[in-house]
């Protein structure tokens, strides 16, 4: 299983981290419920919003921050 890390931007937004520490996309609050949204980037490194390797898991649903729920649907689990 993969180790995601989630850092909290503000009482709205946390970023999310791969095991290498590169930048996946973010977790936002949303209607009441947290959503992540997918981010890649291009050769030149700008920003393809609902890119990169978790395009697949953009706009799953999180009840919570928890950490356990979080990785398992991030991985696919």
């Amino acid at each position: 299983m993969m180790s995601w890390s989630v850092r909290r931007i503000d009482d709205g937004a946390c970023r999310v981290l791969d095991a290498m520490g590169r930048h996946v996309g973010n977790l936002k609050w949303i209607g009441g419920v947290w959503k992540f949204k997918a981010i890649g980037y291009d050769a030149a490194g700008a920003v393809i919003p609902g890119g990169g390797s978790l395009t697949a898991r953009h706009n799953t649903v999180f009840d919570s921050l928890d950490p356990v729920q979080i990785s398992r649907a991030l991985d696919g689990v």
